[in-house]
C-alpha cells in the first residue's frame, strides 16, 4: 500500500463506520471500527511523521476501540433469549446473569485455545536418541528434565524437583530442533507443543499475551507436557526503552507464565533454541535454568553423520573412507553433512543422465531384490567391454541397475559444498558458553 492511502484508508473505514452506528447497524458499525483500528495502527508504525502526528491517532484509537468495546457489550446482551411472557424471571434472571457472564469468557478462550491447539504435536515424529548423533551431555539433560520424572515420578519428590526451563543453543544446523524431535517422540505419555512466535503473535491488540498465557493453560490441563519455542530469540530478545509497547507486554507475559506468583509450572517444561542467545533478555535466560551448548559436530559425530545419511543407498566406501571424510568436514555442521551427501547420492543419477554407453550386468533386480537378473544396463566408458551406444531415454524403466556411490563422489560434492557457521558468531557463542552455559 503506497505512503498516506493508509491513513486515508482508516479516516475512509471510520466515517462509514460512524454512519452505520447511527443508522443502528451496530454489527457493521462493529467489523468497520474494528478494520479502521487496525489500519490506523499501521500508519502509526509506517507512516506518521512525529510524535505529535502519532499522538493525535493514538487518541482517536482508544476513542474508536472504547466505542467498539460497547457496540460489543450491546450485542452480546442482545444475543440473549427473551423470556416469555408470564415467566418468572427474578431467580432465573440471576442464574441467566451468571451463566452469561462464564459463558461470556468461555468463547473468547476457546477461540484463543483451538489457535493453539495446530502446537500440539500429536504425529510423534520417530526421532529416538540413537539417531541423534554425538550431543550427549544434552540428551543425559533431558532424558534428566523429560523421560525420568514420567517413569519414577517418586524419584523427583521433596527438594529434587526436574528443570522447569532448558535452552538449547549453538550454530545453526547443529540438531537443536532435530533433539526437540526426539524429546517428542521418547516422551510417550508427554503432550509436545511446538511453538513459533508466529503462533503467539496477533495484530489484534492484547491478543497475543492472552495467547501466551493461554498455551501455559493448555500445558497444565495436558500436563506432563513440554513446551517447545524455536528461534525464542525472535520473540524474547532484551526489553529495550523505545521498543514495541504490545511486544514488551508478550515478553512480560511469557516471563509470568514461566515464573511468576500463582502459576504452577508442575509437569511442563519449557525447551528454547536459539542461534543467537546473547541477544535474550536477561531475565529469560535466569527461567532457563539449564543452558546447553550444542557445538559442531566432533569427527566421531560427523563419522556417524555419514553412516546415518547414507542409509542403505548402495555405496561402495569402506569404514576407513568415511573416517577420511570425517577428518576433512572439520568446521562442518550436522546440515552441511546432510548437504554433503544428498548431493553426492545424486551423483550416480547424474551418471545416469550423462551416460552415452551402457553395459549389460548381472545384478538384483530393482523390482525385487531376490530376483537376480544378468541382463541389467549400467552407464560406462565408450571404450568398456560390451558398451552398446545409447542414452537412459532407450534404458526399460525395469532394466537399469543402480550405479555405487563412491568415494570419488563423496570427495567432489565435498568440494562443492562449503561450511555455513560464521567464525564470529562461533567466537561469541563460546564466549556466551563460558559466561553462561554449559557444553552439550
Amino acid at each position: 500500500m503506497a505512503a498516506g492511502t493508509t491513513l486515508q484508508k482508516a479516516i475512509d473505514l471510520v466515517t462509514k463506520a460512524t454512519e452505520e452506528d447511527r443508522n443502528k447497524n451496530y454489527a457493521e458499525a462493529l467489523r468497520l471500527y474494528e478494520h479502521g483500528v487496525e489500519y490506523f495502527l499501521h500508519a502509526i508504525k509506517y507512516e506518521a511523521q512525529g510524535e505529535k502526528a502519532k499522538d493525535s491517532i493514538r487518541a482517536k484509537c482508544l476513542q474508536y476501540l472504547d466505542r467498539a468495546e460497547k457496540l460489543k457489550e450491546y450485542l452480546k446482551k442482545g444475543k440473549k433469549k427473551p423470556v416469555k411472557e408470564g415467566e418468572s424471571s427474578s431467580k432465573d434472571d440471576k442464574d441467566k446473569k451468571s451463566d452469561s457472564d462464564s459463558d461470556g469468557d468461555d468463547p473468547e478462550k476457546k477461540k484463543l485455545q483451538s489457535k493453539l491447539e495446530g502446537a500440539i504435536v500429536i504425529e510423534k515424529p520417530h526421532v529416538k536418541w540413537s539417531d541423534v548423533a554425538g550431543l550427549d551431555a544434552a540428551k543425559e539433560a533431558l532424558k534428566e528434565a523429560v523421560i525420568l520424572p514420567i517413569k519414577f515420578p517418586h524419584l523427583f519428590t521433596g527438594k529434587r524437583i526436574p528443570w522447569k526451563g532448558i535452552l538449547l543453543f549453538g550454530p545453526p544446523g547443529t540438531g537443536k530442533s532435530y533433539l526437540a524431535k526426539a524429546v517428542a517422540t521418547e516422551a510417550n505419555n508427554s503432550t509436545f507443543f511446538s511453538v513459533s512466535s508466529s503462533d503467539l503473535m496477533s495484530k489484534w491488540l492484547g491478543e497475543s499475551e492472552k495467547l501466551v498465557k493461554n498455551l501455559f493453560e493448555l500445558a497444565r490441563q495436558h500436563k506432563p507436557s513440554i513446551i517447545f519455542i524455536d528461534e525464542i530469540d525472535s520473540m524474547c530478545s532484551a526489553r529495550s526503552d523505545n521498543e514495541n509497547d504490545s511486544v514488551r507486554r508478550i515478553k512480560t507475559e511469557f516471563l509470568v507464565q514461566m515464573q511468576g506468583v500463582g502459576n504452577d509450572t508442575d509437569g511442563i517444561l519449557v525447551l528454547g533454541a536459539t542461534n543467537i542467545p546473547w541477544v535474550l533478555d536477561s531475565a529469560i535466560r535466569r527461567r532457563f535454568e539449564k543452558r546447553i551448548y550444542i557445538p559442531l559436530p566432533e569427527p566421531h559425530a560427523r563419522l556417524v553423520m555419514f553412516k546415518i545419511h547414507l542409509g542403505n543407498t548402495t555405496h561402495v566406501l569402506t569404514e576407513e573412507n568415511l573416517r577420511e571424510l570425517a577428518g576433512k568436514t572439520d568446521g562442518y555442521s550436522g546440515a552441511d553433512i546432510s548437504i554433503v551427501v544428498r548431493d553426492a547420492l545424486m551423483e550416480p543419477v547424474r551418471k545416469v543422465q550423462t551416460a552415452t554407453h551402457f553395459k549389460r550386468v548381472t545384478g538384483p533386480s530393482p523390482t525385487n531384490k531376490e530376483i537376480i537378473c544378468d541382463d541389467l544396463l549400467v552407464p560406462c566408458s565408450p571404450g568398456d567391454d560390451g558398451a552398446i551406444e545409447m542414452s537412459w531415454v532407450d534404458v526399460p524403466g525395469d532394466k537399469l541397475f543402480e550405479p555405487p556411490v563412491t568415494m570419488r563422489d563423496m570427495l567432489k560434492s565435498l568440494s562443492r559444498t562449503k561450511p555455513t557457521v560464521n567464525e564470529d558468531d562461533l567466537i561469541k557463542l563460546r564466549k556466551f558458553t563460558e559466561d553462561f552455559g554449559q557444553e552439550g
